[in-house]
């Protein structure tokens, strides 16, 4: 780390009092050595960054960081705030500021700055000499891991690195097979690397070598408890590694060896076969699936959320212990799935002190987005074959009876077939991967099996949604039942399809069946009853959900009710009504941000303008999504006035009534629109209100600071990329 902060690079009287201020601050710092070639652009990607998930930590910490373009080599640099910045943490405002910066692409370079700094973070001495320290050189000494003479001729940074020392002694001679530094997934990390490489691998190497250089040295009760776990979090970075070291520290207190696979966000190096032979038990601290899981089955194992472990290792550790004097295993198989010990990545979805809300919101949103391909896939090749053959192609005989090749009607009844095949697959798709989501793929089978059961009964998608959480329930009950370890062999591909299929058909056929399939039959009849200002008002309900989160639950939630009317083989005009006036509405947002930062490019940034550019394919291909930046950079001004777009949209797609059969396709389909013209007028008056909205509301404030700025040359400087920043 010796070349990627200096004194320079230290502000220890930094008066920011916002986290954007802050980063502008600490990057002006970066700029004037060079190592920021574009501020505005740098910025805007760490704004990217931080609009994904807040990089504050507990203990007074901000890690605001990026890979940007316009880094030219990897960077860091440390500001210390006596007032405090909120940076989203749970424990409040941070007090130690680090900015990382890589180049793009820069994947080594980016994790071996993040993951040594998030390890030394985890150790007091380290952070209490950063805010005891009076001297910019003696900080980035500290930070860089030098020894910077004092007055009394010690060392500032001995109390901070003393552990890790004291841990890396402990492991002389032995090696790793997981060692954080080395995230490449396919070499570890030879012992030659740099000072941060050290401090980063040698916690881990010490507890590998304990693991693996001792097991000669004793048995059963003379040798400590072994544990294995791994870490991972969304971002693959800080929190995983913070993770790591937290659990090292208090394997060490408690006289444990831990020894942790850290599966970052460039790759993972997979612990050694004997190392994991050799556990006692196992820790998962993730908030993102395990990979490879199996490779731990048949162990004592505790399952929980990545800021579990860095807060309360020690509990964890306690708890993998208890379950291993009880008895308590995962099961063998490779399904992932546990039983009892454990719960699937899914089933935690959520922070700490989140309810099943959250939960079940996830495992439905699992369901959809399985559910969609078939969705579009189905419902174009069905308007298609309307296209082509007609109406009345629903009436054509099989092709397999009849099939002509020069006739264009049976190449309609061919396509028009297979969409229906297609749709056919609806139903079980959704239930099956909600029961997925909820139980991994032990609940496969018997949602797949409900979901068919729902169409036999004419339940429909209710009675999808109500096989899919029922089957995830009774495999996750299932697996919760203490089972002998002669039978775990079969538990995943006899006993659990078996038994979890039969409480699932019985339930759904003759309990909860018939009351599904009496509701579904009503949603259908009030949805063909609708007329005149109900349908506006509904148009405008769909329009609003649709543009309310761009791609998220509530936009997911109004696509699959359009949908779930139209996944039959002869929708009602009210359904297909329904389906032009989501996808209308779901147009709106991108293809506006694209007129507004044409119309007004002064109110963007160049990063902001680019992303137009794409919009306008983006919007026309009915990707919601393509309007995620800006909404990201300016929710209060983007979402409210996508809404109303959106809104406007809806209802009038409805007033005109604007019909559709393809659940997907943008303005590529219009062919196969009722009343195309006036449905595109619907779009255009809903895009015109979001664009001068947006414009209105950002013109409220000062326009963006360098969005004119031009090159050396005098020609306008390079723009930024097309794509999103990548997150650490």
């Amino acid at each position: 780390m010796s070349d990627m902060i200096t004194a320079d690079l230290v502000d220890l009287d930094l008066s920011a009092d916002t986290k954007e201020a802050a980063a502008r601050a600490l990057a002006e710092r970066m700029v004037a050595l060079g190592r920021v070639t574009d501020l505005e652009g740098f910025l805007a990607d760490v704004a990217a960054r931080e609009a994904q998930m807040p990089t504050g930590l507990d203990g007074g910490i901000g890690i605001p960081h990026c890979r940007s373009e316009h880094v030219t080599e990897p960077t860091l640099a440390f500001g210390r705030s006596a007032a405090g910045i909120d940076f989203g943490a749970a424990d409040g405002p941070a007090d130690l500021i680090f900015l990382i910066a890589a180049p793009a692409g820069a994947d080594d370079a980016h994790l071996t700055i993040l993951s040594s700094l998030a390890r030394q973070l985890m150790n007091a001495e380290f952070t209490d000499a950063l805010r005891s320290v009076d001297d910019a050189s003696a900080a980035a000494a500290l930070i860089r891991g030098d020894e910077p003479p004092t007055a009394d001729g010690s060392t500032a940074a001995d109390a901070a690195k003393a552990p890790a020392a004291a841990g890396s002694s402990s492991a002389s001679g032995s090696e790793s097979g997981s060692e954080p530094a080395s995230e490449s997934g396919s070499e570890p990390a030879s012992g030659s690397g740099s000072g941060s490489a050290d401090s980063v691998t040698a916690p881990a190497a010490a507890s590998a070598g304990a693991a693996t250089g001792t097991d000669d040295a004793g048995t059963g009760a003379d040798r400590p408890f072994r544990i294995v776990a791994v870490t991972s979090c969304p971002t693959g970075i800080a929190h995983t590694y913070m993770a790591a070291e937290s659990l090292e520290n208090a394997g060490r207190e408690a006289g444990v060896e831990v020894v942790v696979e850290t599966q970052g966000s460039a790759g993972f190096t997979r612990l050694d076969p004997a190392v994991i032979a050799a556990a006692d038990g196992v820790i998962f601290a993730h908030d993102v699936p395990v990979r490879e899981k199996d490779r731990f089955a048949g162990k004592p194992t505790v399952d929980t959320g990545v800021k579990a472990a860095i807060n309360r290792a020690a509990d964890l550790i306690t708890e993998v212990r208890g379950k291993a004097e009880r008895g308590e295993v995962t099961a063998t198989d490779g399904s992932g799935a546990t039983d009892g010990s454990g719960t699937s990545p899914v089933e935690r979805a959520g922070g700490p002190g989140e309810g099943y809300g959250t939960k079940l919101r996830t495992w439905l949103m699992s369901g959809v987005s399985y559910m969609v391909p078939f969705v579009a896939a189905g419902g174009l090749l069905i308007a298609l074959g309307f296209a082509i053959g007609g109406y009345e192609i629903n009436e054509a005989p099989s092709v397999m009876d009849h099939f002509v090749w020069t006739q264009a009607a049976s190449w309609g009844a061919l396509l028009f077939q297979i969409g229906g095949v297609a749709f056919g697959f609806l139903v079980p798709v959704l239930a099956g991967y909600i029961a997925y989501g909820m139980a991994d793929r032990p609940g496969l089978v018997p949602g797949f099996v409900g979901g068919a059961i729902s169409l036999t009964i004419s339940a429909g998608f209710l009675g999808g949604l109500a096989a899919g959480l029922i089957a995830g329930g009774v495999v996750l009950a299932i697996q919760k039942v203490r089972i002998p370890a002669a039978l775990r062999g079969i538990m995943p591909v006899v006993v659990i399809p078996l038994i979890s299929s039969a409480v699932v058909g019985f339930l759904m056929f003759v309990v909860i069946g018939k009351p599904i399939a009496s509701a579904q039959k009503a949603m259908t009849d009030w949805l063909n009853g609708l007329t005149g200002a109900n349908a506006i008002l509904l148009g405008a309900l769909l329009g609003l959900m649709m543009c309310f989160d761009l791609g998220g639950p509530v936009n997911k939630v109004a696509y699959t009710f359009a949908t779930a009317g139209i996944a039959v083989a002869n929708p009602s005009d009210s359904a297909m009504k329904i389906m032009a006036a989501v996808m209308a509405a779901g147009m709106v947002p991108p293809l506006a941000m694209a007129l507004a930062t044409t119309v007004r490019g002064k109110l963007f940034n160049r990063t902001e303008r680019e992303n137009g550019k794409a919009a306008w394919v983006l919007g026309a291909s009915f990707i919601s999504e393509g309007a995620i930046p800006f909404a990201a950079a300016d929710p209060l001004r983007v979402i409210p006035a996508s809404m109303v777009g959106g809104a406007v949209t809806g209802a009038l797609s409805m007033s005109f009534g604007a019909t559709l059969r393809a659940p997907h396709g943008g303005i590529f389909v219009v062919p196969l629109i009722g009343n195309p013209f006036l449905y595109l007028v619907a779009i255009a008056a809903g895009v015109c209100v979001t664009a001068a909205l947006v414009i209105v509301l950002k013109g409220l404030r000062k326009p963006v600071t360098g969005a004119d700025t031009t090159g050396p040359d005098g020609t306008p400087a390079p723009s930024a990329r097309e794509e999103q920043p990548v997150a650490a």
